[in-house]
């Protein structure tokens, strides 16, 4: 990880999707050869289902959004 980018400057990454879409002028259709099916683009964007590493790739290649942006570390599970 880049020293400048820490879990907590790091945008989630939903909001760094919809962010390169306002500033492309993109819709949930643009993203459909990045992410898949239009609904599943719905479900991404509703945080109901999470990114792929697949998606997060092709996010990165076919729009430029940084892979950090796409990456959000969380902090694993306590164990029970």
């Amino acid at each position: 990880m880049r020293p400048d980018i820490s879990p907590s400057t790091c945008p989630i990454p939903v909001e760094a999707i919809k962010f390169r879409m306002e500033q492309g002028g993109l819709t949930p259709k643009d993203l459909v050869p990045a992410i898949g099916r239009l609904n599943r683009v719905y479900e991404i964007l509703a945080r109901k289902r999470p990114l792929t590493l697949a998606m997060i790739w092709q996010l990165h290649e076919k729009f430029g959004i940084p892979a950090e942006s796409l990456i959000r570390l969380t902090k694993p599970a306590a164990s029970a």
